[in-house]
């Protein structure tokens, strides 16, 4: 409740605004957001990684695979310019590692080094034909599947 101390003109308007209302909102509104941000800011501690554009070095053992999507939402698979349905894929995929492993010995041999898959995907390509490719890698045996990517204009790749 609010007083005055100076005397009151019955007739004249008030000119004085009642605050108290106000400063209850205010303090109310304080009061829920000191209780709700820490809810809303609980994350996951997770170390996400530094990105930084590495030079590849392309072997000739390595396959190289271009994805994208067709007009009409299909995916295409390319085995260097060589257009293979998912089938075909693991079917190359299975005799290429097998050809590298008995090309190095077999696979008791000291030293093997398997090849690695290269995917460059179209900006444009759906998540399901990229990981569709991944799966069909990694079941064929591939243990490195990696991705080639175009660095943003202007970066300059570090010397090492």
């Amino acid at each position: 409740m609010a007083m005055s101390a100076a005397p009151v003109d019955e007739d004249g308007p008030i000119s004085e605004i009642n605050t108290t209302p106000l400063v209850d909102v205010m303090l109310v509104l304080l009061i829920i957001f000191l209780i709700t941000i820490p809810v809303v800011i609980q994350t996951v501690p997770v170390t996400l990684p530094k990105v930084v554009f590495e030079v590849t070095t392309t072997k000739p053992e390595n396959v190289s695979l271009s994805i994208r999507a067709s007009k009409t939402g299909t995916c295409e698979v390319y085995w260097g310019l060589t257009k293979v349905s998912a089938q075909e894929l693991l079917d190359r995929a299975v005799v290429k590692l097998r050809h590298e492993i008995d090309r190095q010995g077999g696979p008791n041999a000291p030293g093997v080094e398997l090849p690695e898959a290269h995917i460059r995907g179209d900006i444009n390509t759906p998540y399901r034909c990229i990981g569709g490719a991944i799966f069909t890698m990694q079941r064929a045996g591939f243990a490195r599947v990696g991705f080639i990517s175009e660095p943003p204009a202007g970066y300059a790749t570090p010397r090492l």
